[in-house]
């Protein structure tokens, strides 16, 4: 996989991040570089640390399934892009984390674990196909934290209509490259 795959790998997974920034851009009165931050390294930093436990626990059974790597790439993306085009697409009735400015420990280590259990099921699948891990998991939480931090100023300037625009870019493109890696393995092969 080159790089020009992961960085589209990358746009695609840090959208639900982008999306929950968005949310908390809302709950502030004025974007504060500590939130842009907090924001950034929280959801960055669990978007390159999923692929990396998934990339392991994936290399501990590649051997097993080398001759349907592609169909596991395949489904693991599909769904998840699907699953993100879903929720997009789905009212919201949650909360959400939009009424109060809160960025603490408790609050930021949910969001980021939820925005990034996609990343781990990316892992896994990288685990398969020809994935330089380090390249993968430092682009992935670089795109991330610099989508975040935008999501921030954008939430707080425009408001909560780019969320679920966001949130099917993102299942889109994961479909798409899902879709991809298929053809490339069974035309090519």
């Amino acid at each position: 996989m080159g790089i020009a795959e992961l960085i589209v790998i990358a746009i695609g997974l840090s959208m639900d991040a982008f999306a929950v920034s968005i949310c908390k851009g809302l709950s502030v009165q004025k974007v504060r570089l500590k939130y842009v931050m907090k924001a950034g390294i929280w959801f960055g930093g669990f978007q390159a640390l999923m692929p990396l436990i998934g990339y392991l626990a994936g290399v501990s059974f590649a051997g097993l399934v080398g001759t349907v790597d592609h169909w596991i790439a395949f489904v693991l993306l599909g769904l998840i892009g699907a699953n993100m085009i879903k929720e997009s697409t789905q009212k919201e009735e949650e909360v959400c984390c939009c009424q109060v400015p809160d960025f603490s420990f408790r609050t930021m280590l949910g969001l980021a674990v939820a925005t990034s259990i996609d990343a781990l099921a990316v892992g896994v699948s990288f685990a398969f196909l020809q994935v330089n891990i380090w390249e993968a998991i430092l682009l992935i939480g670089i795109t991330t934290f610099l989508f975040s931090g935008a999501g921030i100023f954008i939430g707080n300037f425009f408001g909560s209509r780019w969320k679920s625009k966001a949130e099917f870019a993102g299942g889109f493109i994961l479909v798409a490259m899902g879709l991809k890696i298929l053809l490339e393995h069974t035309l090519g092969a």
